[in-house]
């Protein structure tokens, strides 16, 4: 899919954090694990301000537990839809949820190698897709940077929390900029 636009847009975008669930964080490194989950937490606050619509989505829940307390408590409405497919786009109740008249899917969550990257992989063919390199994990950091070249090649863009929510709110005034900017502190 061509695209013209490298930067993503409030208006035009929506968030995904696939499978950040207690079971699986203990099993990432701790250090990079607290990372991702702040900067899990930023986009979502950011887009929870900003109007960009959020998904979350949880594998096998049964075995691997619920997204993390302090994800959830940020987007408390919001029910995660579970799965037991790698690529969240084989899960129905997911492709529903995505919205249709928005063009750009920012990802963010684990593991980077497996979940994100099919998925990424799949949203190629009818979005543009942005990965938020600092919001995502695998166990193995040659796995992460494996799939973050895959996915580079297939046309996805690699960007990071900061310049994400930066590029959502396109300029340094108003409330939602005070509020974003004490996040990234």
């Amino acid at each position: 899919m061509a695209h013209t636009n490298f930067m993503t847009q409030a208006g035009l975008s929506q968030l995904v954090i696939i499978d950040m669930q207690t079971r699986l964080l203990t099993a990432m490194p701790p250090e990079a694990m607290q990372a991702v989950i702040k900067n899990c937490g930023i986009l979502a606050t950011a887009a929870a301000m900003l109007d960009v619509p959020v998904a979350i989505t949880e594998q096998y829940p049964k075995g691997l537990g619920n997204t993390a307390p302090e994800l959830s408590a940020l987007l408390p409405n919001l029910k995660p839809v579970e799965k037991i497919t790698f690529s969240c786009m084989a899960e129905p109740k997911f492709s529903r949820q995505l919205t249709r008249d928005r063009s750009q899917v920012v990802l963010a969550g684990m593991e980077a190698h497996i979940c994100v990257l099919q998925t990424a992989l799949d949203l190629q063919n009818s979005k543009q897709v942005f990965v938020a390199e600092d919001a995502i994990i695998s166990r193995n950091p040659s796995h992460k940077a494996n799939a973050l070249a895959r996915m580079r090649d297939a046309g996805c863009i690699v960007s990071n929390t900061e310049s994400i929510v930066f590029e959502w709110l396109g300029k340094a005034e108003g409330d939602a900029f005070k509020a974003i900017s004490q996040l990234i502190r």
